[in-house]
């Protein structure tokens, strides 16, 4: 059989090459056709106004499907572990001239390049990489020299845990809605592409990751009062049938897949930005897909006026020192950070023995 030649995609000035561009990323599915690879470069440019609201000067890092997605694939998490798709966090090899790298700092000091979105012929020619999904950072670069280490998002992940349903999710983030106006900030909300609601809220960047950290656990704890179905429990073995706040998704190198990415499920699902009235009426998120999101975009972008105002940390840091004052202090971090400080055991609760760790939560030693 004959070789498809390859295709060219007009992306912003630039006409980007597509090769292989009949390869079949999505199979069709009882709702939707099938979706090429072509498609795929096409649907970053009919969402490029809300694409680049959500990646421009952003150090990004790709999710990456270059045989396409099929139901069962799997992500790939660290070296060993051969999945269908793997995360790309350093520039790849071959990238156009117009690709503007910038370099970050890793949690364990490393520092890479990093694709940074300047305009949308670099999504595009992500999707020539097979690139589905987008992770930018919560930080913008800018003149400043320390920009990266600022960020300007607050990220609130609620995340379904088993026996929970999306509909449990978009109730609850009502209730975060709530809480966010009593605090004086504003907040926006996505469908995550799967079960999750994801809500936004821009920041002053006059504060550090840490502190963004502390205000997400702050406000998952406070949220976690007004409803018994959220949780900030760390270990999975404690959330039960529970929403979970995922606080760690405000870390350093901790990312969530971008407003109006394409994620790895059947249909060729989008993380969907939508009005918090639009949200309410939801039943099921795999409606709004790479077929059905670009429509939308004539009507404009449910996040236009994200980048209008940035407010203050200083409510959600001031409740947060209120817990601690009340003896609730730091939580888990990701098991590849280095011990902080104050942080608990990194045991799982039903298999921790109190002697084996001291009040610090450091092991002792010869246990």
């Amino acid at each position: 059989m004959a070789k498809t030649a390859a295709a060219m995609v007009q992306a912003g000035d630039r006409a980007v090459r597509v090769s292989s561009p009949d390869r079949v990323i999505y199979e069709a599915t009882e709702r939707t056709p099938e979706v090429t690879k072509l498609m795929v470069a096409e649907y970053f440019v009919a969402v490029e106004d809300g694409l680049m609201r959500a990646l421009r000067e952003r150090p990004t890092a790709l999710e990456r499907w270059p045989d396409g997605y099929r139901e069962g694939f799997r992500l790939s998490t660290g070296y060993g572990d051969d999945g269908e798709g793997f995360y790309q966090k350093r520039v790849p090899k071959g990238a156009p001239d117009y690709l503007e790298p910038v370099r970050i700092t890793f949690p364990s000091g490393r520092s890479a390049e990093e694709i940074c979105p300047t305009e949308i012929a670099v999504p595009v020619w992500c999707a020539q990489m097979g690139t589905l999904t987008f992770h930018p950072w919560p930080v913008r670069r800018t003149a400043r020299a320390d920009s990266l280490d600022h960020p300007d998002e607050l990220r609130i992940d609620l995340d379904p845990q088993p026996g929970t349903t999306f509909g449990d999710a978009v109730r609850v983030a009502g209730v975060a809605r709530e809480l966010l106006e009593e605090l004086g900030l504003v907040g926006y909300p996505k469908t995550s592409g799967n079960r999750g609601v994801h809500v936004y809220v821009r920041i002053e960047p006059a504060f550090e990751f840490t502190d963004v950290r502390h205000a997400a656990i702050a406000f998952g704890r406070e949220l976690a009062r007004r409803d018994e179905q959220v949780t900030t429990a760390w270990w999975k073995e404690q959330r039960g049938e529970r929403i979970f706040v995922d606080f760690n998704q405000n870390n350093r190198d901790r990312t969530i897949a971008s407003a109006y990415s394409l994620r790895p499920r059947p249909g060729a699902p989008v993380s969907t930005p939508m009005s918090w009235a639009e949200l309410a009426d939801v039943t099921d998120p795999r409606a709004y897909n790479l077929f059905t999101v670009p429509d939308r975009m004539a009507d404009g972008d449910p996040w236009a006026a994200i980048d209008d105002t940035s407010y203050s940390l200083q409510p959600l840091l001031d409740l947060w020192e209120r817990q601690v004052a009340d003896g609730e202090g730091e939580l888990n971090f990701p098991p590849d950070y280095p011990k902080m400080p104050g942080e608990p055991p990194r045991v799982q609760p039903s298999k921790k023995v109190a002697e084996h760790w001291d009040e610090d939560g450091n092991r002792v030693e010869g246990t």
